[in-house]
């Protein structure tokens, strides 16, 4: 177990930070969760014109709820206070030697990664109840952003990543199955499914020209 925890935390140290200040802006603004609320609209709006029946739209945002509950709220409120695993930034030993961003670390504990299981488990909910690949795909990518920008920060080693995304998975898939048990899903058109993925792109864009600016 020494070795492991030797091995995610020299994995961290070569993955963590930069020398680009512009970068830095841009994983800043990736990892805020009001940069994706955006994201989040344009998929309820989806729902809604594929709903029109308002118990169907209430039991999607109820299973969406459900997901980040179990996902990330039993994590923060349970998990890390009990593992109490320390953070890069606060751990005694490599602390010194992560790379921060106006010196933020977190909280004290991070194992596991919120992040990782609230954006994966939201990411495989969407995409087994609108069945659509680039939809997948985008959904998918915009999780694994989320991680990324954790380790850059380091903020999280890649252990609670990984934990994290293996445990969203699991609450994505068990809230879709419970979802399934309570309706039928319904057939979402793939044109609608392309609004989420140009608003996620949007976003990614948006992160980087508010980057600039503020680099500038």
């Amino acid at each position: 177990m020494e070795t492991i925890i030797q091995f995610d935390k020299h994995l961290l140290l070569m993955l963590n930070g930069s020398d680009s200040t512009f970068l830095d802006w841009v994983v800043m603004t990736l990892t805020n969760a009001k940069t994706w609320i955006p994201l989040y609209l344009s998929l309820l709006y989806v729902v809604i014109k594929t709903n029109r029946n308002l118990r169907e739209v209430l039991l999607i945002l109820a299973a969406a709820g459900l997901c980040v509950l179990l996902a990330g709220t039993i994590d923060d409120e349970i998990v890390k206070p009990l593992v109490a695993r320390w953070r890069p930034g606060h751990d005694p030993e490599i602390g010194h030697l992560v790379d921060t961003v106006d010196d933020y670390r977190g909280g004290n504990y991070g194992f596991f990664s919120a992040h990782a299981s609230n954006t994966f488990s939201l990411a495989l909910f969407f995409s087994l109840l609108m069945r659509q690949r680039l939809l997948t795909i985008g959904l998918v990518s915009w999780s694994l952003i989320n991680c990324w920008t954790r380790l850059y920060l380091g903020v999280h080693y890649p252990g609670d990543i990984t934990v994290g995304l293996i445990w969203g998975a699991l609450m994505g898939y068990l809230v879709y199955r419970l979802y399934c048990r309570l309706t039928v899903p319904a057939q979402y058109e793939r044109r609608l499914t392309y609004i989420p993925i140009a608003v996620l792109l949007l976003s990614v864009v948006y992160a980087m020209l508010r980057s600039w600016i503020v680099y500038c």
